[in-house]
């Protein structure tokens, strides 16, 4: 017997993929030479797999403002926020994601798993209750894990099925909270939110939206869904990620609730996890000014996944998600298909993900391509290119 036993089903899995390089797992990317354009296996790919939204991973005034707070105020800060690691910065740029919503709070966290992982063990202890819907994000489930609330899933986008949940739980609804996403990272679908904002309400229960898909995507001023929704003001928290279209790392709860403050003096991993480094918030600060202001970019992006859909849907393909959005979802046969479909691709001159059990929904083989602003029309057309010259072997 060994502890490694349990990871032979993994391996095996593995196994399936293949030797060949480059991995279509944690495929090794040797350099990246701009927001679209990468090398791997010693050929420069065009890179639509990347959550690069906004595009923002080379503005000028993204990385001018990180090397300038790297110069001046060194590499990290060596401690959390408790101890040494809170710098001026850490709280502005809380206080900006604050004004940015018209909230009145808001925490920075080093990752976006943290942020999830933080606020959920948090708001939620013994006593209470989570609702998740069953496609959560891993980081979701982790928080709950570690809240020791009472975990009970609804079915993915139902608010009939959260509804009857509800109802069994009668005046403790007023200690649930209802978690979903503004956009589900595997197939790229978007919640009804106003209908589960509605049964929120109608049980007096609290609502987090996970926007970390959705930041910078949707919404005049790309706070999310919940904006673009017009239900700012009738959502409890919104989390979200620097990951991906603010293009760093760290992640931030922001709530109109002032007590969300109080959560600074309760959340194990906010309180003992080092702070982001100051070149990285001073990156997001840049990069949240862009996002917040950047029409233009959400234009561009939404243009280029309108194309990707109204493409692929034209060459037959089944899609994830009915709703156009910067995560395209080609759900493929099995597991044989979509590492065919996604060799093929490489070959072709694009990099996209192979998504397989048990990372995907209900055991799905995904070919995932993800879309930015920084993506030209010809960038575009590569791709739908490549998929119909793609022969399925018989």
């Amino acid at each position: 017997m060994s502890l490694f036993d349990k990871f032979q089903p993994l391996a095996a899995a593995r196994a399936t993929l293949g030797d060949v390089s480059p991995a279509p797992i944690a495929t090794p990317i040797e350099a990246v030479l701009s927001a679209t354009r990468g090398r791997i296996g010693g050929k420069e790919v065009l890179l639509a797999g990347t959550n690069n939204y906004l595009g923002l991973t080379y503005d000028p005034s993204v990385l001018r403002a990180a090397a300038e707070a790297l110069a001046e105020l060194g590499s990290g800060t060596t401690g959390s926020r408790m101890a040494n690691g809170s710098y001026d910065s850490h709280r502005g740029l809380e206080n900006e994601l604050a004004k940015a919503f018209g909230w009145s709070s808001a925490m920075v966290f080093s990752t976006g798993y943290q942020a999830n992982l933080g606020s959920l063990s948090a708001l939620a202890g013994k006593g209470d209750y989570l609702l998740l819907d069953s496609d959560s994000h891993a980081s979701i489930y982790d928080g709950a894990r570690l809240s020791q609330a009472e975990t009970i899933r609804f079915r993915h986008n139902d608010p009939e099925n959260l509804d009857r949940r509800l109802e069994r739980l009668g005046a403790d609804a007023a200690r649930a909270l209802i978690v979903v996403e503004g956009l589900y990272s595997m197939l790229g679908d978007q919640p009804p939110l106003e209908e589960f904002v509605k049964v929120k309400e109608r049980h007096g229960a609290w609502l987090l939206v996970d926007e970390a898909h959705s930041f910078g995507v949707f919404g005049e001023r790309g706070l999310g869904l919940t904006e673009a929704s017009g239900l700012l003001d009738r959502v409890d928290f919104v989390v979200g990620t620097f990951s991906k279209s603010l293009a760093g790392i760290g992640g931030f709860c922001v709530s109109p609730h002032p007590e969300l403050e109080l959560m600074r003096l309760a959340c194990r991993p906010y309180i003992f996890t080092a702070s982001p480094s100051p070149a990285t918030i001073a990156g997001t600060r840049a990069a949240l000014r862009r996002l917040v202001e950047g029409q233009d970019l959400r234009a561009q992006l939404h243009r280029n996944f309108n194309r990707l859909y109204a493409g692929v849907r034209e060459l037959g393909y089944r899609m994830g998600s009915e709703q156009p959005g910067p995560v395209a979802a080609i759900i493929l046969p099995d597991r044989a298909s979509a590492l065919h479909h996604w060799r093929s691709l490489l070959e072709a001159g694009v990099y996209a993900n192979l998504m397989i059990p048990p990372a995907t929904p209900a055991g799905l083989n995904l070919l995932r391509i993800s879309l930015s602003a920084a993506h030209s029309d010809e960038d575009v057309d590569l791709i739908v290119g490549a998929l119909a010259e793609i022969n399925v072997p018989a």
